[in-house]
């Protein structure tokens, strides 16, 4: 059975994205299709990138990177949750992506982001990134606007629609990480 992880990617103090992963994490569960883990980067205690060789060597020496390394070895593809900060994405999740590079290498992603302008901007960014790891991202996303998909700009409402939006999103997710299963197999 294929295995997504949908990465929570802000660690904010009071952070919309953690009722945006569970939302993500409630709708996937509902599906018998794959399995699916939440993936908090809180939980991974990754200070700023500290390992003296590059990722891309795979000789990582610290344990919270073997540890993180770990985790994303398990999965098959990503739907990754992201706010938009600065036009961006959050500090904390890029530093989580640049740790590691094979383990990201010959999966899917989608994106579901969230902010003024449905964190579009920060996905962008996310594809870019996305495509020098050698991951395929998918066509579909979520977009949440903090003006329609939350309340006083804080709770988390999303439209019906989002529903649908986010669906076809785990669709495509699937379909490439099913896709992808030889190249990861080599």
């Amino acid at each position: 059975m294929i295995k997504i992880g949908i990465i929570l990617g802000s660690t904010r103090p009071g952070r919309n994205g953690e009722a945006v992963a569970r939302w993500v994490y409630d709708v996937a569960s509902q599906r018998t299709d794959a399995e699916f883990e939440l993936v908090d980067l809180l939980d991974y205690k990754l200070p700023h990138l500290d390992e003296m060789l590059p990722p891309s060597l795979g000789q990582y020496a610290q344990p919270h990177t073997q540890e993180w390394a770990s985790k994303i070895a398990s999965f098959d593809g990503f739907v990754i949750v992201t706010p938009e900060y600065n036009h961006s994405t959050s500090g904390v999740l890029k530093n989580a992506i640049d740790f590691l590079y094979a383990e990201w290498n010959n999966k899917a992603v989608g994106f579901v982001s969230y902010g003024s302008l449905g964190g579009a901007r920060a996905v962008e960014h996310l594809r870019l990134v996305a495509g020098e790891l050698q991951m395929a991202d998918v066509r579909s996303q979520v977009a949440l606007s903090l003006f329609n998909d939350f309340e006083n700009f804080s709770e988390f409402k999303p439209g019906d629609f989002q529903v649908e939006a986010l669906n076809t999103t785990l669709d495509q997710v699937l379909a490439w990480s099913a896709a992808l299963a030889p190249l990861r197999a080599a």
